[in-house]
């Protein structure tokens, strides 16, 4: 068996800046997995492709071997022949597609049956191309060449998409994060309430038991949940003494004007934080903004209500004074069960509280 170990995708990386077709060089780094059953016939394409600079070549004559083979060394390209004894090229080809149907590598059918119909049957199961045997030194090499080349192209297309929409997303963060902190400085002349929700939302979140993929989300989401009070008057906004009613229904349409601003959004942040600025005013026994009780306020709602409500009343504002931590994870406490969910009061309450209202 021949095995040589590749390098850390080093030729690739040279190329993921500039969108080309792969040159020559870059094929030859390419990792190749020979799988036939005769030990003649692996040898002969080692040699061939020995001599044409490929030295990122593994092989095996055993087919049982292939499945821990083809996961440990990850290969470019996947030369298969059908026939062999204890699982045949297609039963191979079954298990690869199962075990890895989004970044299979291509496979060139090695076989001496040019029946019409094993071709057929061996596209069906996922086979790129075919190399008849005897091999022809020539073919092999072209064939193998269109296929790499096809397969890096692929990859360095995927490549740049996925950076291209990194950036994209990156923009959109940085552009609703402004607006966040737009929104902030219309009564917290700080600006720094949206991160602190934000951060606290997370560490809640966390303290729930909840994923890791929804505590990241939450964190960014979190810190929009005001972003509808740029709809709201400064009157109303910034008024040191008590709301009237209608004020008050006016200050509560802040949570409807952001839902509406993070609407229609394809992005899974921006769809919890239209979620978040819609429900964070909602409280557990029903007399929040707009009536939701118990867990029918969905949980992101209830997080940031908790995050939301302690770090407003831990910080001042021009229309208040700052509440001591202690003051206010007592009114957290007291108000467990009836304006918050119990079970993100307890979460919250596992908190170090003095470092959240810093």
């Amino acid at each position: 068996m021949l095995t040589i170990d590749p390098p850390e995708d080093a030729a690739m990386m040279q190329q993921a800046d500039i969108l080309e077709e792969p040159s020559s060089d870059v094929l030859k780094q390419g990792k190749i997995l020979i799988v036939d059953d005769m030990p003649a016939n692996v040898r002969l394409l080692e040699m061939i492709l020995e001599r044409a600079g490929y030295r990122h070549v593994r092989s095996t004559s055993d087919p049982r071997q292939v499945l821990d083979l083809y996961q440990s060394f990850k290969p470019d390209l996947l030369l298969l022949d059908l026939n062999m004894p204890y699982i045949d090229g297609f039963e191979v080809m079954r298990q690869i597609r199962a075990r890895s149907r989004e970044n299979a590598v291509p496979i060139i059918v090695l076989t001496a049956d040019a029946e019409l119909s094993t071709k057929h049957r061996a596209l069906k199961h996922g086979a790129s191309d075919f190399l008849t045997k005897p091999f022809d030194e020539t073919e092999v090499l072209l064939r193998m060449g269109n296929i790499l080349r096809t397969h890096f192209y692929s990859q360095l297309l995927e490549a740049k998409v996925r950076e291209r929409t990194r950036d994209l997303v990156k923009a959109q963060l940085e552009t609703f994060n402004k607006l966040a902190i737009a929104a902030d400085y219309r009564d917290d002349n700080t600006g720094h309430h949206a991160k602190r929700v934000g951060r606290m939302s997370g560490m809640i979140a966390q303290a729930l038991g909840l994923p890791d993929t929804f505590v990241g989300l939450i964190v960014q989401a979190a810190s929009l949940h005001d972003i509808g009070k740029i709809g709201v008057s400064d009157m109303i906004l910034l008024k040191p003494g008590r709301l009237t009613t209608e004020e008050f229904e006016t200050m509560k349409q802040h949570t409807v004007i952001g839902a509406k601003i993070l609407s229609e959004s394809s992005s899974p942040m921006l769809q919890l934080a239209e979620e978040i600025a819609l429900h964070h005013h909602e409280f557990w026994d029903g007399n929040g903004y707009s009536g939701l009780q118990g867990d029918a306020i969905p949980i992101s709602g209830r997080i940031v209500g908790v995050a939301d409500f302690f770090d407003a009343l831990t910080h001042e504002r021009p229309y208040k004074k700052a509440w001591s931590v202690e003051d206010t994870v007592r009114a957290i406490q007291e108000r467990s069960g009836t304006q918050f969910d119990p079970r993100v009061v307890e979460a919250f309450m596992s908190l170090n509280h003095t470092e959240l209202a810093e």
